[in-house]
């Protein structure tokens, strides 16, 4: 069986007084709580603990030695670099300095990485590996504010004004050694109003923005995350979606630092699961992408059974569903229901929960809407999902599930501070101090975010009777049919992406009779699949064509076209022959669909589904 975090008592929350600004929140962390585990992260075959008192001296040494180079307050120093201990560790030395952070997905082509190092004016940029070096070393000539560029791993083509991790550390040593108050001096002067960072936006519907947020924009986010989910110094937090997103930045860095936890840092997105097992994590943030695809290995696994192991699989899962529900919606169960959902645990729960190192206490998604389906899945397990609400623009948070009254499909009330009302077309405004202070050289896009004293998110949703918000869909991303009528896709398009057979899908019909799709199969799912029924193919494209394909898929749209009005059921869908790639250009670094470049690239897909009606 297992338990929920609960909610936090009004004590707790006064031994949670965290500081103003973030280089404080670490500040007080390491001299509370003295933690001789601070950091993981894996060195060859073994994780390596790393003390608060040992990465502190790393900051103190690194933000000095930014100073010797010139850095002041206000000074903007991009970040290109994956997630990893020493992405935490720069950031925080930035930040001590008082100069503003400006992050860079580790998977950015050098062309958006120039566009970004120009617009926010930084004068250093920092990589993490030579591959990332080489992308500044063709920026540097074409930016002439940039003054030098830094690295954390050896790089044999280091260039005459790079500096290594370990120089920079040397040069701040020697300031130290200089001037022992130096540091202290740095970050005493930096304010809770102080510009923190400036995150470029993701960019699904047009160029980036920066969105300009303070010390005290993500510390409040912090403070009032902390009042709602209890974490605390016994706590282990496995770290790996990008720390340039902001939802891992406050929630896996900031909070976890906050409330005194371990953080461990995955080695990469592909080792999670081995590293979950080693590391043991107590908490995880993930998106929904992560938990889309836990849920389609296990339910692939245990489908994949035959005879009685699997009628056992589908019993005990059907089983754990049914305790979820009745926790959803506040029933107990019976004794006996009761007793053959721990059966059902056994069978499959602490499987799944080993998976992941057996001791998870939750998890917290955000950064998209998380498909009702999948949370009561993880419920079922023993694995409680915590869904928030929030933007880049906010901090981020904005509504976050309360422990022990989750709602799938809703992403819960306000956190403390933070207001959120309804306006025009259903759109949610919010207001509080979680909100930015604008976007950087972009005075237009400020005027039209803020107006009247309220953010507006762009998305559209609805105030529950009980106070929390449920999600319905992005302002810009309905469909009107030519009809008139309004069609939300995300909805839909997050109950095909829960299928085994889906990776992704895009809805289409802006302007159109009907609305139509286009799905891009789990191809490895799908190919498997094929070679058991022997279907025989060619390439992708042969495969995506056969009959039997292309009824399998559509089994998956009439189910979810079922109990839909006419006018928003898929009426055609198109099998695309390959994966969307951010490669490519058409998905975000946060793996959102850019629904634009879709638009364009697959325009002539998308007119045959509407010929035959045109004609």
């Amino acid at each position: 069986m297992f338990s929920l975090p609960a909610e936090r008592t009004p004590a707790f929350r006064e031994e949670q007084n965290v500081p103003g600004t973030l280089i404080g929140i670490f500040l007080e962390t390491v001299a509370r709580h003295r933690n001789a585990s601070q950091f993981l992260r894996r060195r060859g075959e073994r994780w390596e603990s790393i003390s608060g008192a040992a990465a502190l001296d790393e900051v103190e040494c690194l933000a000095l030695g930014l100073r010797a180079l010139g850095v002041r307050p206000g000074d903007k120093v991009a970040l290109l670099s994956e997630t990893r201990y020493e992405w935490a560790i720069a950031d925080l030395a930035i930040l001590a300095n008082g100069a503003v952070t400006v992050p860079l997905y580790a998977s950015l082509t050098a062309e958006e990485c120039r566009y970004i190092i120009e617009d926010s004016e930084a004068v250093v940029a920092i990589a993490s590996t030579p591959d990332q070096l080489v992308k500044l070393h063709h920026v540097a000539g074409r930016v002439p504010r940039l003054r030098h560029c830094a690295h954390f791993d050896p790089a044999p083509a280091a260039a005459a004004r790079d500096l290594s991790w370990e120089q920079l550390r040397q040069r701040g040593a020697a300031a130290r050694a200089a001037a022992p108050e130096a540091f202290r001096t740095l970050v005493a002067a930096v304010r809770p109003d102080s510009l923190a960072t400036i995150i470029y936006t993701s960019g699904t519907t047009g160029t980036p923005k920066g969105a300009m947020l303070s010390h005290h924009n993500i510390a409040s986010n912090v403070a009032a995350c902390l009042e709602v989910i209890a974490i605390g110094p016994a706590d282990t937090a496995l770290s790996f979606l990008p720390l340039s997103h902001i939802f891992e930045r406050m929630a896996g860095l900031y909070a976890m630092l906050a409330a005194g936890a371990t953080i461990a840092y995955a080695t990469s997105m592909d080792q999670v699961g081995a590293n979950a097992v080693e590391v043991r994590p107590t908490v995880i943030t993930g998106v929904p992408r992560f938990y889309e695809k836990i849920y389609a290995r296990v339910m692939e696994a245990g489908l994949k059974e035959s005879g009685v192991r699997r009628r056992l699989f589908v019993w005990a899962l059907g089983h754990a569903e049914a305790r979820a529900r009745a926790r959803f919606e506040g029933r107990r169960l019976s004794w006996s229901a009761a007793a053959l959902a721990a059966i059902a645990d056994r069978l499959v729960g602490v499987k799944v929960r080993a998976r992941v190192g057996g001791r998870l206490r939750f998890c917290v998604s955000g950064g998209a809407p998380l498909a009702p389906g999948i949370m009561e899945f993880f419920f079922a397990v023993g694995i409680p999902v915590i869904e928030g609400y929030g933007l880049t623009e906010t901090s981020p948070v904005i509504c976050l599930n309360r422990p022990g009254r989750e709602r799938p499909g809703s992403v819960g009330p306000p956190i403390p501070g933070v207001e959120v009302r309804i306006g025009a077309e259903g759109e949610i405004l919010t207001r509080g101090p979680h909100v930015m202070l604008g976007y950087y050289h972009n005075d237009e896009a400020t005027r039209d975010a803020l107006r009247d004293g309220w953010f507006h998110t762009g998305d559209v949703g609805r105030l529950e009777a009980d106070g929390s918000l449920t999600i319905t869909d992005r302002l810009k991303d309905l469909l009107v049919t030519s009809g008139g009528k309004k069609v939300a896709p995300q909805p839909l398009e997050a109950r095909l992406k829960a299928s085994k057979w889906v990776s992704e899908a895009i809805l289409v019909g802006d302007r159109q009779p009907f609305v139509a799709c286009l799905l891009v199969p789990n191809f490895a799912n799908l190919e498997a699949e094929a070679k058991a029924r022997g279907w025989s193919y060619g390439s992708p494209d042969e495969l995506v064509e056969r009959p039997e394909v292309r009824a399998l898929y559509q089994a998956e749209i009439d189910a979810v076209n079922a109990g839909l009005a006419s006018f928003e059921s898929i009426k055609k869908f198109s099998l695309l022959d390959r994966e969307l790639t951010q490669e490519a250009g058409e998905l975000t670094p946060s793996l959102k669909v850019k629904r634009r470049v879709i638009a364009e690239r697959f325009a002539d897909v998308i007119g045959r589904l509407y010929s035959a009606h045109a004609a």
